[in-house]
């Protein structure tokens, strides 16, 4: 069985040929490590092979981790930023507000003006993606297409929030063509947001098993799990 660290270079070679494929700086595509589920030795050991970033779903899990990192890895690797990628609802606003450096699954504009109130003064401001159901699958949460230009116009004036980018999990499909049809609209979308004057530098899309369609259609941001820590149980 192959280590996190095996894991984690062959996971950047996917991602630099795939940008490459695409006629795209190598760098121009971010590994975000969706680290849920599994233990703190194993994200030191991804940090270890050069993970910069983890991606958390589960508000209480990722606090415990976050606290344990602090007492036992920032030391060794400072730096590390922690993405909330799950789903987000009002009461977990300030936790994740007080610990988080981005987050990327905002959906509404009540949970970006809580994020926003309860963002601590003495940190930087918050990273943020609007999450979009491109899908429009009914089970998913993300804010509508048609919707997402003028919440993106809302959450971009709020104080102690930068508004980066949009982030999507289309409907799961092995077809690489139509892998990218999701993804392109997607980009469209982001494209719509900087035409209204919204300086948007982020598409947080692509994940293990379709990362490659994503980084054809742009995106500057892969969340991958799998691939990098295996298969979790939970």
């Amino acid at each position: 069985m192959s280590s996190i660290s095996d894991n984690w270079q062959a996971t950047l070679s996917r991602v630099r040929l795939a940008a490459q494929n695409a006629g795209r700086a190598p760098d121009s595509v971010k590994v975000l490590a969706v680290s849920k589920t599994f233990t703190l030795p194993a994200l030191m050991e991804a940090a270890a092979a050069g993970a910069t970033a983890f991606g958390e779903n589960y508000v209480q899990e990722a606090i415990a981790k976050i606290d344990a990192w602090r007492e036992q890895g920032q030391a060794r690797f400072p730096g590390v930023e922690w993405h909330f990628i799950g789903p987000l609802q009002s009461n977990k606003t300030r936790l994740v507000a007080e610990y988080f450096d981005w987050v990327h699954t905002v959906d509404r504009l009540k949970i970006a003006e809580r994020l926003s109130s309860q963002r601590p003064a003495h940190l930087p401001a918050l990273q943020v993606c609007l999450q979009v159901n491109i899908s429009g699958e009914a089970t998913k949460s993300g804010a509508l297409p048609e919707q997402t230009v003028t919440l993106a116009q809302q959450v971009v004036a709020l104080p102690r929030l930068q508004l980066r980018g949009l982030m999507a999990i289309p409907e799961p499909e092995p077809d690489f063509v139509r892998q990218r049809t999701a993804f392109a609209a997607t980009r469209h979308l982001w494209q719509e947001c900087q035409q209204a004057g919204l300086p948007l530098d982020t598409l947080s899309m692509g994940m293990s098993a379709d990362l490659e369609a994503a980084i054809a259609e742009g995106a500057t941001i892969v969340r991958v799990g799998t691939a990098i820590f295996g298969r979790r149980t939970g």
